[in-house]
């Protein structure tokens, strides 16, 4: 279990561009909602049991590479995550939409897509992956990938995101099965 969790206050103005530092703010945070979290905390702790730190430390590094270009990062995604066979769709959505808010609370919208457009990527490619090229990637996912992807090369100068459903920081459709259902 982490500890620790910092969690930025209301007024905590967004960064304008992601250096070292913040990236590392955060990975903290983003993991430390992951660990509070009913859905994703459980599956987390038991995979990463006595390495938080370790991990910790190769997300700070794998986002400084993607985003910072400091290519840094050694390491096989897929292979990273092959052995979680407890993975289902779900377990994809409430990632996405926590790591979006995660970034959408602490970065201005410009710097935010830098984290965001990747994070789809990976999560899709991810995705496929676990549950085979015939896998439909949920709508709302790719609705929002198209929409990073037009903010960030500029094609649409106001780019319209997908209407975000009651509470939820980001379209995140879950599928798969209720979590009281075994």
């Amino acid at each position: 279990m982490m500890t620790n969790i910092q969690h930025p206050a209301a007024d905590t103005p967004r960064e304008r561009e992601p250096d070292e530092a913040n990236i590392r703010a955060l990975v903290e945070a983003f993991y430390g909602r992951v660990d509070e979290d009913p859905l994703l905390g459980p599956i987390f702790s038991r995979a990463l049991t006595g390495r938080w730190d370790e991990h910790l430390a190769k997300m700070t590094t794998f986002w400084s590479s993607l985003v910072l270009g400091t290519k840094n990062y050694r390491g096989n995604v897929q292979e990273a995550h092959r052995p979680v066979d407890e993975i289902e769709p779900r377990h994809f959505a409430r990632w996405l939409s926590l790591f979006l808010n995660t970034v959408e609370t602490r970065y201005e919208p410009a710097a935010a897509v830098q984290f965001m457009e990747p994070a789809l990527r990976i999560a899709q490619s991810l995705q496929l992956s676990k549950f085979g090229w015939d896998y439909q990637i949920p709508v709302e996912q790719q609705e929002l990938l198209a929409a990073l992807k037009r903010q960030r090369t500029g094609d649409n100068p106001e780019p319209r995101f997908p209407e975000r459903p009651g509470a939820e920081p980001f379209p995140a459709k879950f599928v798969g099965k209720p979590a009281d259902e075994k």
